[in-house]
Formats: structure tokens, C-alpha cells, sequence
């Protein structure tokens, strides 16, 4: 793998008991011996866009809580994260303000009685939208892969919903699937 590859795999992400404390992230970062962080933009409510309402199975408009993130990799900004959960779940919780949540947000869901059981990934390839060429310090023109990463309970109920942008020159997802 050169310098500028990451190799990224979706599982410290996903459950709260992955043994990682604190900023997943960092850790994983950490343990390629490269430097991960992260900036809350903003967050808060927002009305539902059309994917959003269908990924989260609430009305077009309606209000969710969103934060939006941008991820670094060795001080160089490698992914946008949006992230959304519905306003019963999320609303008046530390996951509609700007902190950083102590143990992550997978940890603070659990706490508050919504655990992930199945996750649905989706990734695509798409133009870099001019504001993404701009955080993620793109040329005009360049693709971006954008991965939408939907979790639902044990009930199949919806409870996050992750769209991210990431150049793809930088990335390379890695799924390992373990059967029986």
C-alpha cells in the first residue's frame, strides 16, 4: 500500500462493544501508524432530503438530527461523514450538538436502548460536488466514492444512517465476511 492509500474496514464502526475506547477512528488510524481525526461541522436538526427520508423510513422534510464531519488522515482532510439519526432518537442527546461523544456515538445509542443488529452498505461512484472538491482539496472534475451506510436494530428499524464522500485515489474499503 503507497503513503497516500488507506485501506478502511467498516466493523469498528458498527458495534459498541468492539472493544475500541474512545475516537474509532483515531484508533484505527493509530494502529497504521498514521494520525486520524476528526471536525464536527455542525449539528443539529435538519429537514429529511428525499435519501435521507427513504434511508431512515421518515417523511421527505420531516425533521432528523444530523452532524457532519470532516475525517483527516495524517492532517489531510480524506472523507466527508454525514450522519443521521431520527429526532426520537436522537433529539436532545449529545448526538445533536458539536461534542465529540465520549465512547462515540455507537456507544451512546446503545446506552439509550437502540443497538445496531444488521447493516446495509451501498457504495457508488459519483462527480465531487463543488463544495466536496473544495473541502476534500479536489480538482474539478475529480470522482468521489460515496458510501451510504444504513443501520437498523434487531426489529429492522432504522436508527443511523452515514452518507460519506472520499476521494478515491485515497481509498480502499475492505469487507470480510465471515459465513456460518
Amino acid at each position: 500500500m503507497g503513503t497516500g492509500e488507506w485501506t478502511s474496514t467498516s466493523l469498528p464502526y458498527l458495534a459498541a462493544h468492539s472493544g475500541i475506547r474512545g475516537d474509532a477512528w483515531a484508533a484505527e488510524a493509530a494502529a497504521e501508524g498514521r494520525r486520524g481525526g476528526q471536525r464536527i461541522v455542525r449539528a443539529g436538526e435538519v429537514a429529511a432530503s428525499a435519501e435521507v427520508a427513504g434511508l431512515l423510513g421518515v417523511p421527505f422534510g420531516g425533521p432528523v438530527v444530523a452532524r457532519r464531519r470532516i475525517m483527516y488522515l495524517d492532517d489531510e482532510p480524506c472523507e466527508l461523514t454525514d450522519t443521521y439519526y431520527p429526532l426520537d432518537i436522537a433529539g436532545g442527546t449529545a448526538l445533536a450538538g458539536t461534542a465529540k461523544i465520549k465512547g462515540g456515538a455507537i456507544r451512546l445509542l446503545a446506552e439509550l436502548g437502540h443497538v445496531g443488529a444488521r447493516v446495509r452498505e451501498d457504495v457508488t461512484a459519483r462527480p465531487a460536488t463543488d463544495h466536496e472538491c473544495e473541502q476534500l482539496r479536489l480538482a474539478a472534475g475529480e470522482p468521489v466514492l460515496q458510501l451510504t451506510r444504513l443501520t437498523l436494530d434487531g426489529t429492522d428499524r432504522p436508527i443511523q444512517a452515514d452518507v460519506m464522500a472520499m476521494p478515491p485515489r485515497r481509498q480502499k474499503l475492505r469487507y470480510e465476511i465471515r459465513i456460518g
